[in-house]
């Protein structure tokens, strides 16, 4: 079934733990977008911006960016986040399906793959449709996107982290569903918060995502409206991509 509010909410434990995951520039793609962004003098959109590990950095930088996210417990990380840094940045609770802002941007990122959250072929067409009515013609859309490999995946996903407060947080994802035929997997997590031995809380999220072929994509952004489409691989503009990345970069114009 497609994307809808039970799937991907990233509820307060998993917020909790993707920033102790992922602090700023823990992953190789805010460097490498930084360096493709420095001096842009546009406004750029960051949708399904999270907790704000990239619109932090990229604010610090001197960059005019906004970003919107479905998830409150994440928006709330990234304004105190920010707040905290010195910035009041411009955030808004919002979908892939239903963002609307009375200004068009020169810009619009979505780095470390979190468009394959968009699950539906369909959903995902109408979302590359919405990039475009919103970027200023010649505006560019660059997005990190997993390709099928990640398919062929699944393995049991335990691991477990330190809070500040002390607390030991737990996760547990385990592959429940793949469709082959849609290109999409969903995978089920156990979040725990334990304090002193003792379980005080948990939290079940559904992450569903659809992954795609490499020319798949090309011609999804060209029905899109979109062109000079190019491709590179492994944040590595000196090369193409490959079937062994685990990220391939798209950039295209409107």
């Amino acid at each position: 079934m497609p994307t809808d509010t039970v799937t991907n909410r990233y509820g307060a434990i998993a917020a909790e733990i993707y920033d102790i995951d992922k602090p700023c520039f823990a992953l190789p793609d805010t460097a490498f977008h930084l360096e493709r962004f420095q001096g842009f003098a546009r406004p750029i959109l960051e949708p399904a911006c999270g907790s704000g590990r990239t619109l932090l950095p990229f604010l610090q930088a001197g960059l005019d960016i906004a970003g919107f996210d479905p998830s409150p417990e994440m928006l709330a990380r990234a304004r105190d986040r920010c707040a905290e840094a010195g910035f009041a940045a411009d955030l808004a609770k919002a979908r892939y399906d239903d963002f609307a802002y009375d200004r068009r941007f020169g810009a619009i990122l979505i780095p470390v793959g979190s468009f394959t959250l968009i699950d539906d072929f369909a959903a995902a067409l109408a979302t590359l449709r919405r990039f475009r009515e919103h970027l200023e013609p010649g505006g560019v859309l660059v997005i990190d996107l997993q390709g099928l490999n990640f398919l062929a995946g699944g393995q049991p996903d335990r691991r477990r982290w330190t809070a500040p407060s002390g607390d030991l947080l737990t996760c547990e994802g385990i592959r429940t569903a793949t469709d082959w035929l849609r290109q999409r997997a969903e995978t089920t997590y156990r979040y725990e918060r334990w304090r002193d031995g003792t379980l005080v809380e948990s939290q079940i999220d559904v992450m569903a995502q659809r992954y795609w072929g490499l020319d798949e994509f090309r011609l999804a952004l060209e029905a899109a409206g979109f062109s000079g489409v190019t491709a590179c691989g492994g944040y590595d503009r000196r090369r193409g991509p490959r079937a062994a990345d685990r990220v391939w970069t798209f950039e295209a114009l409107a």
